[in-house]
């Protein structure tokens, strides 16, 4: 982390946002499934969704509110996705952002909306109804925020960093959920960024589509991508920097991209069922481009997730992955190194210790897989996680 980390920070540390959250009701046990993020001042606004044709309502009622491009709230609940609901969908989710607006005194379109939880299910608006009144927002909020996001997540995903920069300084933080249904494209993953830069609302959207490009996107747990999925950037301003935009923006890119990767790894590393972190590099790709499509193909094969769940040094999934990944290989040319030790060496296998790389493999926490496929500059990172009978045993009982 190039930028100074702020103890304990979230969401709230960035000044002008507030949080609470409550039980409202949406789950059984009694645990915070209802939250509110909630900006003094307006904010310049940007967002990223899921490109499932499949899109919850929240998502699609947000995506309409984005486009004025300026927003103060964010309504969160997990337990219930609001999707595939029809017009009873719509009309929920338009007065969730209706709820939040009344309560802040605020128009609902510069609220947005977004829902975590099993498809095809109704909110409980009664319920909800009676939850607002009691939302309290606070300057340390965020945590409650982080927690009332939740679904199988085992713990929640917060970071806050200091920036300083020639235009100023500034604060950025941001809070994320998810832990199943990831996969890169956005999956079921709900993310919330702040900070208290003046930006320039084109560059913002471009920031954060970049940032999620080698962050999120670089991310998969199973393979699978949800109608819900939604990253929402909110900056109010308060630093009163100078202002940044396309010919100054460079170290904000910078420390977005360092946010959004952390909070990504966090994901990959509480995956459902997880015991492992699995970080793959790829190098020596033709270009970027391969080099992607390359290191997602191998961190999302279920052959390689099992393998490494198992301690497993079974290295030819890997190639095997690389091979029909669709990035360019050339076979003799081909180095794999599992767990930082070489297996394969211009397409052919290296003796090594099994024992030794099994025993490696068993007992670490983070496992890391590099590819040098040695035909130009191409280079790309993704995260994931190994595959258990833990995950199977959760996705099987999700709903009973």
């Amino acid at each position: 982390m190039d930028f100074p980390l702020i103890p304990s920070g979230t969401v709230t540390s960035v000044p002008g946002f507030l949080a609470g959250a409550i039980h409202a009701g949406i789950k059984e046990k009694d645990e915070p499934d209802l939250a509110i993020l909630y900006s003094r001042m307006p904010c310049v606004a940007a967002g990223v969704f899921t490109t499932n044709l499949i899109k919850s309502a929240p998502v699609t009622l947000s995506q309409r509110h984005l486009t004025q491009r300026t927003a103060r709230a964010i309504v969160v609940n997990s337990g219930c996705a609001n999707a595939c609901l029809g017009e009873q969908g719509a009309k929920d989710a338009a007065e969730m952002a209706r709820l939040t607006a009344e309560k802040l005194g605020i128009p609902s379109e510069e609220v947005f909306v977004a829902s975590t939880g099993v498809i095809g299910k109704p909110l409980p608006m009664s319920q909800l109804r009676n939850g607002f009144p009691k939302v309290k927002l606070r300057q340390d909020g965020g945590h409650e925020l982080a927690r009332a996001m939740m679904t199988t997540d085992t713990m929640p995903k917060e970071i806050a960093i200091k920036v300083e920069t020639k235009e100023g300084k500034f604060t950025l933080a941001g809070v994320a959920k998810g832990a199943g249904m990831i996969h890169p494209e956005l999956a079921t993953l709900l993310c919330f960024i702040t900070t208290d830069a003046a930006m320039d609302a084109d560059f913002l959207q471009q920031s954060l589509k970049k940032a999620v490009d080698v962050s999120f996107n670089m991310l998969s747990i199973d393979g699978e991508t949800s109608p819900s999925d939604c990253i929402f950037l909110l900056a109010n301003g308060l630093a009163r920097n100078t202002e940044i935009s396309f010919n100054n923006g460079e170290a904000f890119q910078s420390a977005l991209g360092e946010v959004c990767t952390y909070l990504a790894k966090s994901i990959a590393q509480d995956g459902e069922g997880a015991t492992k972190l699995i970080e793959v590099t790829v190098e020596g790709a033709v270009n970027q481009t391969d080099a992607r499509q390359a290191a997602r193909t191998i961190v999302s094969a279920p052959l390689v997730k099992t393998a490494i769940h198992g301690g497993d040094p079974n290295w030819g999934r890997i190639a095997a992955a690389v091979g029909r990944s669709g990035a360019k290989v050339t076979e003799g040319k081909l180095d794999i190194y599992l767990n930082d030790i070489c297996v394969m060496k211009q397409g052919r296998p290296i003796p090594f210790d099994q024992d030794e790389l099994r025993t490696s493999l068993t007992t670490a926490n983070k496992v890391p897989i590099k590819v040098y496929l040695n035909l130009g500059d191409g280079r790309a990172t993704a995260w994931g996680c190994d595959l258990s009978e833990e995950y199977v045993r959760i996705n099987s009982e999700y709903i009973t």
